[in-house]
């Protein structure tokens, strides 16, 4: 009498562990894209919302941040201070747009791309007359233990249009 035996037990594959570990880094990539996107757009609105204000510095910058600008590099919150007093005496109002923001996470250190437009309004009783930028930037975002902060800001003018703070022609 032939004998039936049992089919061996069917290994459980470890698919399931890896797929639910590839999601657990989407999701944190995701998570990371909208927060550096989120920071970048925080900079932008601060430096049109909170201009006469420089308490908003540690919520956007690591201490020894650099910026670059076509008017000058600067250092460390000192240098910010600096850069914002610049602007605030030179223009009245702000309005600055960021977009197309391309974000490069690589552990805890993202690079940030985007495209940058301004307008730059010398006296709030004349709007009509202004000062306007474009270009794009490349930022080094860190993580911190308060989250995404900027360490390195440059930007690169591409067009202006106006007259500028430097010389009649702009930047």
């Amino acid at each position: 009498m032939p004998t039936t035996s049992a089919p061996a037990p069917t290994p459980v594959p470890s698919a399931p562990v890896d797929e639910l570990q590839a999601l657990r880094e989407q999701v944190q990539l995701l998570v990371d894209r909208a927060e550096l996107t989120a920071l970048a757009d925080r900079y932008l609105a601060h430096l049109d919302r909170d201009r006469h204000r420089d308490d908003w510095f540690g919520e956007v910058f690591t201490d020894d941040v650099r910026l670059v600008f076509p008017m000058g590099e600067y250092r460390g919150t000192a240098g910010l201070a600096e850069f914002q007093q610049l602007a605030r005496t030179t223009f009245e109002r702000t309005h600055h747009q960021g977009t197309n923001y391309a974000v490069d996470v690589d552990g805890d250190r993202a690079v940030i791309r985007a495209h940058l437009s301004a307008v730059h309004v010398k006296r709030a009783a004349e709007p009509g007359a202004h000062f306007d930028i474009g270009g794009h930037y490349e930022a080094v975002a860190v993580r911190t233990p308060d989250g995404w902060r900027l360490r390195d800001f440059v930007f690169d003018l591409v067009w202006h249009a106006g007259r500028g703070p430097l010389n009649d022609g702009g930047h």
